[in-house]
Parts: C-alpha cells; sequence; structure tokens
C-alpha cells in the first residue's frame, strides 16, 4: 500500500493566493507591491494539413492573410486579458509583440509582453497566443475544420517576487518537426 507524504512535506507547497484564508476565491490585493518590469514569453502551434499549408502561404485563403490578422488579434486580446480571465489585474502593458510564423506542418505563434506594473505579464502572452491561435483556425476552418490548436505554454517570465522562469530547451514541444499528418 502506498505511503503518503508527511504532513509538514504537504504544509511546505505554495500557497495558491487566489484564495481567502475561508477557501474563497479572491482577486490578489497587489497594492503594496513594487512596480517592476515584467516580461513573458509564451508560444503555441496551430497544426494544419499540407493544402491549408500551401494556402495560406500563396495567401490563397477566402478571408486574406491569416498570420497577419492572428497577429493584430493577439495583440489586442494581451491588451485585454483581465476581462479574458476574471481575476487577472489590468495592467498597463508597454510592449507586446506576436508573430506568426510557416512551419512544416502549421504555424507557430509566440508573443513577448512587457509591463511596469505590480504583477507578471504571464497570463497577457498566454492570451496573446491563444487569441492569434484561434483567429487562424478562424481564418482558415473553411479550408478545413481539422486544424489543431496545440502546445501552448510560456516559454519564459522574468521580474516580480517569484524571480524568473525559463522552460527547459528540452522540455518545449515542437509539433512543426515531430509530427506530420
Amino acid at each position: 500500500m502506498p505511503t503518503l507524504p508527511a504532513p509538514a512535506k504537504l504544509n511546505a507547497m505554495p500557497k495558491l493566493s487566489h484564495y481567502s484564508s475561508r477557501g474563497e476565491v479572491q482577486m490578489v490585493d497587489v497594492s503594496s507591491k513594487a512596480i517592476t518590469t515584467r516580461s513573458a514569453k509564451a508560444q503555441g502551434f496551430v497544426e494544419m494539413k499540407p493544402a491549408v499549408l500551401t494556402a495560406v502561404r500563396k495567401l490563397k485563403n477566402p478571408k486574406g492573410n491569416p498570420l497577419e490578422v492572428a497577429r493584430i488579434a493577439g495583440i489586442a486580446a494581451a491588451k485585454r486579458t483581465a476581462e479574458w480571465i476574471p481575476l487577472c489585474h489590468p495592467l498597463p502593458l508597454t510592449h507586446i509583440d506576436v508573430t506568426a510564423t510557416l512551419c512544416k506542418n502549421g504555424v507557430e505563434i509566440r508573443s513577448h509582453v512587457v509591463a511596469a506594473a505590480q504583477t507578471g505579464v504571464e497570463m497577457e502572452a498566454l492570451v496573446a497566443v491563444t487569441a492569434a491561435a484561434l483567429t487562424v483556425y478562424d481564418m482558415c476552418k473553411a479550408l478545413d475544420k481539422g486544424i489543431e490548436i496545440t502546445d501552448i505554454y510560456l516559454l519564459e517570465k522574468t521580474g516580480g517576487k517569484s524571480g524568473d522562469f525559463r522552460r527547459n530547451a528540452a522540455s518545449q514541444r515542437k509539433p512543426a518537426r515531430r509530427r506530420s499528418r
């Protein structure tokens, strides 16, 4: 029979800050935190059949250039993250960059978000990638409704009390090189 960890080990786990001492969901009060520069990068992938990829590459899509529209959608969504994620703070973003790059069997989407704020911008970077990926799907679904949005994750974040985070290169999934349809 498996043994359970000692209670002291369970208490060593970091506290989830979006819960009050009574277990109620709450927005974290960041008013006492210093304003510092925060940045985050995220990535996602939109996997598509070769015929759809060819149409995107040749700009033969009925709705226009999905990569450019996705880039703008990602930027717009990052600015509205607090409307997407209920307990997210609205932040004064100082830089948003979203790229959509054609790959072997899809589109790789990356975002980079920066703010001088009291809390991090990880959610803004992830929302930018997600909105851009959804936009690629929307722009290309007339050609194939089986397009897949995959591998959305945080690549890195800098600044703040919890310190910096960088995803290990070995753990970054590369769908364009790993899978084919």
